[in-house]
């Protein structure tokens, strides 16, 4: 079975959870060929305040001139890539990071939401399964920060669960799981909703019981089932084992979206 599993800012910056999270990769990985996606936004956004530099967003996705950008890079593709790829390493996994350019896998397009210019914020193009395959193979981890690489040579910032669920669509993965700082979908009454179709996903973000900064992981889950991917999860990060949790027992954990 090959997984993608897409770990949060929240995850990221605490370093019992990070800890954690890599021993339950570290297991999924003895059973199943993993990839891991991370983000940093909040990282990111800390830096830029300390450098003086506001951050503004429109529609969910960051702002990025050529100077946030090159940031995004240092953050993203520098601080948080390796401080994940040492934490697995920390615990004998062996995990390789990758971004941009590297092995020409990860190709973008500027995005440009409802006419917005957002500078250097891309979408991924095209994900070369090739090269994340070979690294798998070798029982080695890919470690893949948001950062793409555009048809002129431009560094793009990508969203990281849109980057996991590219990366899910292209490995054709039975799984996308998405590490987050809740508990998953909760309904009007906010009870968790343990599982949902693509359908009636789509229903609760138009009557608005799915909202904010949900909307877009939602969007990422449905995306990556209608791109071939078995199913997607939205997690706890938070919840001890809770990777082992979902995949492991019965009832699983979080909200599962599925086509069907």
């Amino acid at each position: 079975m090959k997984i993608v599993v897409k770990l949060g800012g929240a995850t990221m910056e605490d370093a019992a959870l990070l800890q954690r999270a890599a021993l339950a990769i570290k297991q999924l990985a003895s059973e199943h060929q993993v990839a891991v996606v991370h983000g940093g936004g909040s990282a990111l956004t800390r830096i830029l305040n300390q450098m003086g530099k506001a951050s503004e967003f429109i529609d969910g996705l960051r702002v990025t001139d050529a100077e946030t950008r090159d940031f995004a890079v240092m953050v993203l593709a520098g601080h948080m890539n390796k401080k994940l790829v040492a934490a697995l390493s920390s615990i004998g996994q062996s995990a390789m990071g990758m971004c941009g350019g590297d092995g020409m896998a990860f190709r973008a397009r500027k995005k440009a939401p409802n006419g917005h210019d957002l500078g250097f914020v891309g979408e991924p193009d095209k994900v070369n399964p090739e090269v994340l395959h070979s690294i798998m193979k070798s029982e080695t981890i890919p470690v893949i920060a948001p950062i793409a690489v555009g048809p002129k040579g431009e560094t793009f910032n990508i969203n990281g669960d849109t980057m996991a669920g590219a990366v899910a669509c292209a490995l054709n993965a039975e799984r996308l799981i998405l590490l987050t700082d809740v508990e998953g979908v909760l309904d009007q009454d906010k009870k968790l909703i343990p599982r949902l179709t693509v359908r009636e996903a789509r229903d609760l973000i138009a009557n608005g019981t799915i909202s904010g900064g949900m909307i877009p992981k939602i969007q990422t889950a449905i995306d990556a089932v209608e791109g071939g991917v078995n199913a997607a999860v939205i997690l706890d990060g938070r919840i001890p084992h809770v990777l082992l949790l979902e995949l492991f027992t019965e009832h699983g954990a979080g909200t599962l979206i599925t086509a069907a």
